[in-house]
């Protein structure tokens, strides 16, 4: 086999060709990354949303918390079924909420969108993964008081700390920054259930019903009896396959950053094709004295695609580099299934920038291929004649 580091002379002697294919090979690489980070970031964001003993229960026929009416009254009943798992002090974890859809303009003329307000109860933090307060205090129970991400008040007006935001006619004082493990509940602005009710002049109704089961074999019979119970005329949406539908959304996302990578892709690979074609008719004496040495067809064409991926590689592992300073980037979309914005941040984890080095791989073996085979088979007479 011909060694690597012939490769690595070559590309060193051609160095202007090899930056101008590193460079773009690394820019499509970003490119795509950037899209693959995109999409996990939106996947986590609705992922770490559910977990396994939660139930969503909404009015039967509803699919989401914002078309639900549920009765305060069958709420609370909900509450006192069995199978519902307590907090330590034999409370149980369920909490009745009122969710309602505003349109609020965006920070520095970015038009308007919906946004999610919620109404809760004080257990309803401990159902949301990892809850705590960043900067600023908790609501208040009964007061006009709310509490959002820090990542809402940078893409909202009205949500920055000290700032008040109108529901109707009232006026509701942001007083805190929260966080919840990067989860959808960050995408929505908090208040207090009964403060909500009231500026909504909906007192005696609720939208949906958080709760978490002692176990699976109570998550099983909580969803059978609100189904089939005559009484409740509800439904209870297990909460991983509630944010798992919402999910569906990501797919579409993802297609579409795939395709990109694919379209770009192609035309990176005629980039690495160009400079290994110029490789291959500027070396045709050194071709020919590799096959008069002896190595066969096969090192030639290994050695030629392993010039061309390690060309690509080393633009790969450079758009991956220059894709780094996004990581943890807020950024939102749209949420589809709730017709509000969900906010999430960008994330470049390992399987991200695997995808990304095995992009430029792949550019490196689809642009290498051809040239390579076109190097095999020169006469060695020929070749051996070039200057």
């Amino acid at each position: 086999m011909i060694p690597a580091k012939y490769n690595l002379r070559n590309l060193k002697v051609r160095w202007m060709t090899t930056l101008m294919t590193v460079v773009s090979t690394g820019l499509v690489v970003m490119a795509s990354v950037l899209v693959f980070g995109l999409v996990d970031g939106l996947e986590h964001a609705l992922r770490v949303s559910g977990h396994p003993l939660d139930l969503i229960v909404v009015r039967k026929g509803s699919t989401d918390e914002i078309s639900s009416g549920i009765q305060q009254r069958v709420s609370r009943e909900v509450s006192s079924l069995p199978g519902i798992a307590k907090d330590e002090n034999g409370q149980p974890l369920c909490s009745v909420e009122l969710v309602t859809i505003l349109t609020k303009p965006r920070r520095n003329n970015g038009g308007t969108t919906n946004l999610i307000v919620r109404g809760l109860e004080d257990v309803g933090r401990r159902l949301r993964p990892d809850f705590r307060i960043t900067q600023g205090r908790d609501l208040k129970t009964g007061v006009n008081e709310a509490i959002t991400s820090q990542r809402m008040a940078e893409r909202f007006e009205d949500l920055a700390i000290g700032e008040k935001i109108k529901i109707n006619h009232d006026e509701f004082e942001v007083v805190g920054y929260f966080e919840s493990d990067g989860s959808s509940a960050e995408s929505e602005v908090w208040t207090d259930l009964r403060a909500l009710a009231t500026a909504r002049r909906t007192p005696e109704y609720t939208t949906s019903v958080n709760l978490r089961a002692q176990d699976a074999a109570s998550m099983d019979s909580l969803i059978s009896q609100l189904s089939t119970d005559k009484r409740f005329q509800l439904s209870a949406i297990p909460e991983v396959k509630y944010f798992e539908d919402q999910m569906s959304q990501s797919s579409f996302l993802k297609y579409i950053g795939y395709f990109i990578a694919a379209f770009l892709t192609f035309g990176a690979m005629f980039a690495a094709a160009n400079t290994m074609y110029a490789a291959v008719a500027s070396r045709g004496r050194e071709i020919g004295t590799l096959r008069a040495l002896g190595f066969s067809r096969f090192s030639i064409l290994t050695s030629f695609l392993m010039e061309s991926v390690m060309l690509c590689l080393m633009g790969g592992l450079l758009g991956c580099l220059a894709t780094l300073p996004f990581n943890g980037l807020s950024t939102g979309t749209a949420n589809f299934a709730s017709f509000s914005e969900i906010t999430f941040a960008f994330r470049f984890g390992p399987r991200v920038l695997i995808q990304g080095v095995m992009l430029a791989v792949i550019m490196g073996l689809l642009g290498g291929i051809l040239p390579a085979i076109r190097a095999v088979r020169l006469n060695i007479i020929t070749a051996l004649r070039e200057r």
